[in-house]
């Protein structure tokens, strides 16, 4: 790969260098111990941090001190921006949103309460420490820096922060946890277990072709550092099809480098017409086509051109990033003379090579770092392209809090074929696992369930074997360790489904059930055993209160509420044809369509996830982003304050609607902005002609007369189809037009007989 060591470190070098190093997340811990012991405790530390008081932090803060009631000053706090990416002061907020102001008016206490927070805010509130910051001295610490010994830490922690432990001539190590070492470990763990097969990750050969097939095709959600849809596509334009064209997409793809991509790609199709400046430059330059991405070719290109020194060639490619006139035009002259003095390379030629080195040179990036980073895209593309199912699990366990990023990969599984199979109390773990061929969804990802409650119910499931009923989970369940909403979630979630209960039951006699799980509990402990059994019975569950089911729609919001995303099925799933025929277009549609038209005008549907209000800092109006989500994904839609006042009346979470909107691509993401928003429901009711209704029994066609006997006319065509014993169909033609009202398919969807329906 042609790394070198003087990038790192050279006796010119004026400065040391900084230490990153990415660690397995879960074995961060051991690194930090190891690092104590080699060198001693008393010389490593943490490295200290300061919190300061900012908008929200110090609203609240002052009111906790003024004794104010929680709830009002939740609401004040509430109402200034947050954006840690880019924070706005207390003043900032009071300028840019009059209802901020009218509300901080209706009280006295609050006119104090922001007075006082104004007066303090930006002052430190704490000290912490460095996330990943650690020093290590050549003696004790106390004898270089000021020391103290944080109450939440076994480690001396600096009393200088960051900028300052440097200044004093400590080197600082980032010992970072990176997630995907600890993916990486997992699939290899996961692919032992299952398949009796040792993967050594280090040994692994560089020449994989399904490796490179999949990175060719752009499948690379998952895959270390490459997953973005502009990392895709410029992946699938060059055609990966080796380690060091993955590197050049990880380099080239960032602020700066991104310049260089269509000379790249350009250079790819046309290797004949690349135009290297100077023969010596061609092994150099060769690998990345013609152009010079990293720091390093910069520092070579000085050294077989014009004579550098490894080390003095670090300082020509620091003073061309810095861009400093003045070293500039010195390293100039010391090229130029170079140049001729070893290369006899005319005075003009030198000056443009010059130039053109110092345009690559201004982004070039650290070969070392991207072969690191290379590396680790290597292995995880290694991973998915030969044990997908493994590899999918192990990074859907190291994600499996983040409910966002689940539902992206429950997409990718769908493309890839692979079956996420439901939770379930006596199939699933606590995360992910793999499954004949399959993943069962983790209990703990479900939310509010916890992990540690998952952990206990596991364990006793593995002890003593399936619970074989309701009864019996209640009967060996623990009550301490789940509450109410943890059960519901469970519910929700479809964790019980194989019991045979309905779901609505078990939600509706959920308090029954956990006194019942209590009082069981209660009678273990007192050493207390059934009146008409031995020990090994346990008394029978209370029978269970009727409760009307859920239609399909509720049930899929029940799920969604546990589960983060639409699991089992979509909403939206029963209207997929209707809505091919009205021209929408899915959210995993829209990119390739938007390049494929000439408009940016698209039609898009979905289920509204949520809605975020914030104001405009400029004009002071309000607008909103609403969360959508479609059978192929989670979008977003930003709307302007006069189509947030046409539709909000309407935009409550759990609402279907059709959405107009204007997309772009920028910054790598698709964003959309709502021109035109409606309900599904009223949108499908201008367009639906024709109603199939599929039945094999008889209970459905009451409903159907009565409905639409109460709507009256309308432009409904309604096709009945009766599914006979003989497996023939039999086709009932209802006479005239008719309305349709929402509720009755409703109904029928609960209705015994009732097998399903579509609308054209």
């Amino acid at each position: 790969l042609n790394l070198l060591f003087e990038r790192f470190l050279n006796p010119e070098r004026v400065s040391m260098p900084d230490f990153d190093i990415d660690f397995c997340q879960s074995r961060r811990d051991e690194v930090i111990a190891y690092v104590q012991e080699k060198y001693g405790r008393d010389r490593v530390a943490q490295i200290i941090t300061f919190g300061k008081l900012q908008a929200r932090a110090v609203v609240r803060d002052v009111g906790r001190v003024l004794q104010m009631p929680y709830g009002m000053v939740d609401r004040i706090a509430k109402m200034i921006p947050n954006n840690p990416a880019n924070p706005i002061t207390l003043q900032e907020a009071l300028d840019a949103d009059p209802d901020f102001r009218l509300e901080i008016k209706k009280e006295e206490t609050s006119e104090k309460l922001i007075d006082i927070a104004l007066k303090l805010e930006g002052l430190y509130r704490h000290a912490s420490t460095h996330a990943a910051g650690l020093v290590i001295g050549d003696r004790p610490l106390h004898e270089l820096v000021p020391v103290y010994r944080d109450p939440r830490s076994d480690m001396p922690v600096t009393q200088f922060n960051m900028k300052y432990v440097e200044q004093a001539g400590l080197v600082k190590f980032d010992f970072l946890g990176l997630k995907t070492m600890t993916v990486i470990q997992k699939a290899v763990e996961t692919i032992k277990d299952v398949h009796d097969t040792d993967i050594n990750i280090l040994e692994l050969p560089f020449d994989d072709e399904k490796t490179f097939e999949m990175l060719k095709a752009g499948n690379n959600i998952g895959v270390f550092q490459v997953e973005s849809a502009g990392m895709r596509d410029l992946g699938k334009q060059i055609g990966i099809s080796n380690l060091e064209e993955l590197l050049a997409v990880i380099a080239l793809f960032r602020p700066g480098p991104m310049e260089n991509i269509p000379v790249y790609l350009e250079n790819v199709k046309n290797e004949d017409n690349i135009d290297y400046m100077h023969e010596k430059l061609k092994p150099i330059t060769q690998d990345t086509y013609g152009v010079m991405i990293y720091q390093e070719q910069v520092m070579q290109a000085a050294q077989v051109l014009a004579g550098y020194t490894l080390g003095g060639a670090d300082l020509l490619r620091r003073a061309m990033g810095k861009k400093i006139q003045s070293e500039m035009d010195a390293q100039r002259e010391m090229f130029v003379k170079g140049a001729n003095d070893n290369n006899q390379i005319p005075e003009e030629q030198a000056n443009h090579i010059f130039d053109q080195i110092a345009a690559f040179a201004g982004y070039g990036f650290n070969k070392a770092h991207t072969a690191g980073y290379g590396l680790v895209s290597y292995w995880t593309g290694w991973l998915k392209a030969n044990y997908p199912v493994e590899f999918m699990a192990a990074s859907m366990t190291l994600d499996a809090g983040n409910t966002d990023k689940l539902s992206v990969f429950k997409q990718e599984l769908d493309r890839m074929k692979i079956d996420l199979l439901p939770p379930d109390i006596n199939k699933s773990e606590v995360m992910f696992a793999v499954e004949d061929e399959k993943i069962r969804y983790a209990l703990c990802a479900l939310k509010g369930v916890g992990e540690g409650a998952m952990e206990k119910i596991i364990a006793e499931r593995k002890t003593n074997g399936e619970f074989k009923d309701m009864n019996g989970f209640l009967s060996r369940l623990d009550s301490r360790v789940m509450n109410k909403r943890q059960f519901e979630g469970l519910i929700a979630a479809g964790a019980f489904d194989s019991f045979g209960h309905d779901r609505a039951t078990l939600m509706g006699n959920t308090e029954m059930m956990l006194r019942h799980a209590s009082a069981l509990a209660d009678e273990r402990e007192s050493g207390q055993s059934s009146l008409f059994g031995g020990d090994d019975t346990h008394s029978e569950m209370p029978p269970m209160q009727d409760v009307e089911a859920w239609d399909e729609l509720e049930r899929l919001s029940h799920e969604f509420g546990a589960v983060g995303f639409y699991l089992s099925a979509h909403p939206l799933d029963s209207r997929t044809e209707q809505l091919e025929k009205m021209g929408v277009t899915p959210y995993a549609h829209a990119a390739a369509k938007l390049s494929n038209q000439r408009s940016n005008r698209l039609q898009m549907a979905g289920i509204l996830i949520r809605k975020q209000e914030r104001v405009s800092a400029k004009s002071g109006n309000k607008f909103a982003f609403l969360q959508i989500s479609d059978a192929t994904g989670v979008y977003e839609v930003m709307i302007f304050s006069d189509t947030l006042a046409r539709t909000r009346d309407f935009l409550e979470a759990g609402t279907a609607l059709l959405v107009t909107v204007d997309g772009e691509s920028r910054d790598d993401e698709l964003r959309f902005t709502g021109q035109i928003i409606e309900p599904l429901e009223d949108a499908v009711a201008h367009k639906v002609r024709d109603l199939k209704i599929w039945i094999d029994a008889a209970e459905p066609i009451q409903h159907i007369k009565s409905g639409i006997e109460n709507a009256g006319p309308g432009n409904i065509k309604i096709h009945l189809y009766a599914m006979l014993p003989d497996g023939h169909e039999a086709e009932i033609e209802i006479k005239g037009r008719h309305e349709i009202p929402p509720q009755l398919i409703s109904m029928l969807q609960k209705s015994p007989g009732f097998v399903k329906h579509s609308e054209g």
